[in-house]
């Protein structure tokens, strides 16, 4: 699963990103091959079945911290956009193009308006931040309308000579864009254009991609800077975003910092944490870490893993299932107890998990065992979160 973190230049986007993938464990074995230079890797947490079985587990591809698994997600910090980065203004195309792969995004943007349209720097209240999740969303549907028309006419003309249907189309021209049929399928239900594809003009182009935006990259805003934000401009964005979250992307990465040199303890998504009285602190320290504190506790936290989190639990509804080769004493092949937890869509069934694991024991599947119930189910067994799961294959 891929993260984009998009927003215009000076909104804390970077910084948010750095935050983001200090991870608090270590976690071996990352299920990436490759780690650009504006990739990371950060995690979101989930419920282990090691305490419910009580087992000590051994993680493998990621950590556990008394009882709550740490998987690790990868997060892709694309170049900040400005107003007509579709039509290839400022580094537009490098953002967009970065954007293909992304599954969900956050839309990092300043709530306390202190940055313009441009990301210029200003004083709180400048600015009107609803303009800025406004213009990126147009921003993005634009894109995607641009790719579709691309050779479209051409494409439509022999769609109706041979009466292909219209989602067929679309996703054979947003393939790339890591979009499903079934996601194209929901956007024109709810278009519902003409059923002649030459007919589409450029406004009935742009609804279809805005939807597919909205099912194909669904997006939360994080409303950073939220502690010098003037009153009321948070409300101001969750009225026009379903999807909202409250951050203060330098006080996660300052709080990060300071319990790595052990000044205080402090656990991502934590609304709080102490300060180590064996450290000595002068007055300045202690006056920025009570700011700190006194600002986490307003909002329930920095809000930063709550982002991650929200993006692939609820905006992408994706459960959490470990795979194991002993039913019984849950373990791999090298002894290893709950080695894995991997990511899958709810509604994934026991042998989209073989796949998951490797396309050998997808396509050799025979059946699976369910290790809590050690009942044998069948490849169409409906996974539920928290499974742990053995898959039986052909050798």
């Amino acid at each position: 699963m891929q993260i984009g973190i998009v927003g215009k230049p000076n909104v804390g986007k970077s910084t948010f990103f750095g935050a983001a993938t200090m991870a608090p464990v270590e976690i071996a074995n990352y299920p990436f091959t490759t780690i650009a230079a504006n990739k990371g890797v950060g995690y979101v947490r989930s419920k282990c079945p090691c305490k419910e079985l009580g087992v000590k587990c051994t993680p493998h591809n990621s950590g556990c911290v008394d009882g709550t698994r740490m998987i690790p997600v990868e997060l892709l910090d694309v170049a900040g956009l400005v107003p007509d980065a579709w039509q290839g203004k400022g580094l537009g195309n490098q953002f967009l193009d970065d954007l293909r792969q992304a599954d969900a995004l956050i839309n990092v943007i300043d709530v306390s308006g202190s940055t313009n349209i441009e990301g210029v720097p200003g004083k709180p209240g400048d600015h009107d931040p609803r303009e800025d999740v406004k213009f990126l969303r147009n921003e993005i549907d634009m894109w995607i309308r641009e790719i579709l028309k691309d050779g479209f006419n051409k494409m439509a003309r022999t769609a109706k000579m041979t009466g292909a249907k219209p989602e067929a189309l679309i996703y054979e021209r947003l393939a790339g864009l890591k979009i499903t049929e079934s996601q194209v399928k929901r956007a024109l239900m709810d278009i519902n254009p003409p059923n002649d594809p030459t007919k589409w003009d450029d406004e009935i182009m742009l609804q279809i991609a805005k939807k597919v935006r909205e099912y194909g990259k669904p997006m939360i805003v994080a409303m950073n800077k939220a502690d010098i934000a003037p009153e009321g401009n948070i409300e101001l964005i969750q009225k026009i975003n379903d999807m909202n979250v409250v951050t203060m992307a330098e006080t996660e990465l300052a709080l990060k910092k300071a319990a790595e040199k052990g000044v205080v303890e402090y656990v991502p998504g934590d609304s709080t944490f102490t300060i180590n009285t064996h450290i000595s602190l002068n007055e300045p320290q202690k006056k920025a870490l009570e700011y700190m504190r006194e600002n986490i506790e307003k909002y329930g936290g920095t809000g930063v893993q709550t982002c991650l989190e929200k993006a692939a639990f609820n905006m992408l509804d994706l459960i959490t299932v470990y795979p194991v080769e002993d039913e019984n004493k849950y373990t791999d092949h090298f002894g290893r107890v709950l080695p894995d937890a991997y990511l899958l869509p709810r509604g994934s069934t026991a042998r989209d998990l073989a796949y998951k694991v490797h396309t050998d024991l997808g396509e050799k599947f025979i059946r699976a065992v369910n290790a809590k119930t050690k009942r044998t189910v069948g490849a169409d067994y409906e996974l539920l979160d928290g499974d742990v799961i053995r898959i039986v294959a052909n050798k």
